[in-house]
């Protein structure tokens, strides 16, 4: 039980959404948008988040589409992980979706709020960094459409009040030879010690961590060393994991060293699948 009460809005525009934000705002009421709430949820239970104001985007049609449009595949922010992970538009998208929380908690969870939530994994954000994708974001003063590797430095840097609108991945990424794997400590669906994703595409490798630091993220070197064709195999994963540009992450789970070892199966594992792909 949420332990304070608030005022429920629900809008069908976007334009509605973040105008009543913005009111509220105002008033001191310390309005959330709210999508699959399970984060909010648990939080407020434990008293790290408080409300009096929650404006429900469910209702607003463009936060729900899920279509092929003019060579661009858009997903809408209030789409659950469950309907991502069977309509299977993006498989890449959809096999990392189905290994987040397990089938119940899939149906809640929401794309956005995957990607703008507190925990630090943020799954549903490697394929897109790996595709090159855009996120619609929608505030008071309007809407922008942005790489989303430009808005995502270790968080989603929303301007406050602004909300997810839509994420649009180029058609030519949904159909290219994929990779997920996904390590964690004890069971099938955990937190990871490491989610990796890549993307073939043409002769280079595309790919992108989570677990590995303490945060989600693609690195252009490591891609640059891996998919030099002039190196051995097994010396290329070697500079490739001298190559991460972040602390790996030490903790509880698993160790600095343990994570490298996993990541070095990982990478050999890339290379000999895409390898026996050509």
């Amino acid at each position: 039980m949420i332990p304070f009460n608030f005022e429920y809005y629900k809008p069908t525009e976007v334009q509605e959404a973040v105008k009543l934000y913005e009111r509220l705002d105002r008033e001191g009421k310390r309005p959330v948008y709210y999508g699959g709430g399970t984060e909010i949820i648990t939080m407020a239970r434990m008293h790290n988040v408080y409300t009096e104001a929650v404006i429900d985007i469910k209702d607003i049609a463009r936060c729900k589409m899920h279509q092929l449009k003019n060579g661009q595949l858009i997903l809408g922010s209030a789409l659950t992980l469950r309907e991502i992970s069977q309509k299977k538009l993006f498989p890449l998208l959809s096999m990392t979706a189905q290994r987040i929380a397990d089938h119940t908690v899939q149906n809640k969870i929401t794309l956005g709020g995957n990607l703008a939530g507190t925990i630090i994994y943020h799954e549903t954000l490697l394929p897109l960094l790996v595709s090159n994708s855009h996120i619609l974001v929608a505030g008071i003063n309007g809407e922008r459409k942005v790489l989303i590797k430009e808005i995502f430095d270790r968080r989603l840097e929303l301007v406050r009040g602004e909300m997810i609108v839509q994420v649009i991945i180029d058609e030519k990424y949904l159909s290219l030879p994929y990779l997920h794997v996904k390590r964690t400590k004890n069971e099938k669906i955990d937190y990871p010690l490491i989610t990796m994703v890549a993307l073939k595409n043409d002769k280079s490798i595309h790919m992108a961590f989570a677990g590995l630091c303490n945060h989600p993220f693609r690195s252009l070197e490591m891609e640059d060393v891996l998919n030099n064709s002039s190196t051995a195999k097994d010396e290329k994963i070697k500079q490739t994991i001298e190559s991460i540009p972040h602390g790996i992450s030490n903790d509880i789970s698993g160790s600095s060293e343990y994570r490298k070892f996993i990541l070095h199966t990982m990478l050999d594992q890339a290379i000999t699948n895409f390898r026996e792909r050509d």
